[in-house]
């Protein structure tokens, strides 16, 4: 697979709310999910990626994770999904279109519904699709088993530092922006 064109990419975050965080056990990989998630999105959001947002009965649910929604530029749409595959709803499909780019680089819940079925429905719409590992959550096996089905259905899977580092390319970039962004310059629990 080629790397990630940063020119080409946008950030789709889907369904990153405390709601799915799962049972007391899965609570502590949910909100490291999330803060993986956040740091990409706040490096994207840097580097000038725009970013579509999706919540899932946010009365249930609640609202995006404010780690996240705090690193949003104002013009950012958050979107009401009322589908698993977020391709299936018009408004969304939309948004994401409307960018005119056509790399999507997928964080968020949960790997084995939401993410899985919206991964596929870009990709049968032509887009390249790039879910981050470490920024997508489901509860238990589940994680593992809708990165898997993924994996089998063609789409790219990676963790969120290649993924950043595949955005800035360069060792001259990468001081640059750590320069200018120093809290994001690494992601959390990593250190350069």
């Amino acid at each position: 697979m080629p790397l990630i064109e940063r020119a080409d990419s946008l950030l789709v975050v889907v369904d990153a709310q405390p709601g799915f965080s799962g049972a007391t056990g899965d609570a502590a990989r949910a909100a490291r999910a999330r803060e993986v998630a956040a740091w990409l999105v706040g490096a994207g959001v840097a580097l000038g990626l725009p970013v579509v947002v999706t919540e899932e009965d946010p009365a249930t649910n609640g609202p995006t994770d404010p780690a996240i929604a705090a690193l949003l530029p104002a013009e950012t749409p958050i979107l009401d999904k009322s589908v698993f595959g977020l391709a299936e709803q018009a408004d969304i499909l939309a948004a994401v279109e409307a960018t005119g780019r056509r790399t999507v680089v997928m964080v968020g819940v949960e790997t084995d519904v939401c993410v899985a079925q919206s991964a596929v429905g870009l990709r049968d719409r032509g887009f390249r699709v790039v879910v981050v590992s470490d920024a997508t959550f489901s509860p238990g096996e589940m994680h593992t088993a809708g990165l898997a089905h993924v994996r089998d259905a063609g789409i790219e899977v990676r963790h969120a530092k290649g993924v950043y580092y595949e955005w800035i390319r360069t060792v001259a970039a990468a001081r640059a922006f750590e320069a200018e962004h120093p809290d994001l310059a690494t992601p959390p629990g990593f250190s350069l």
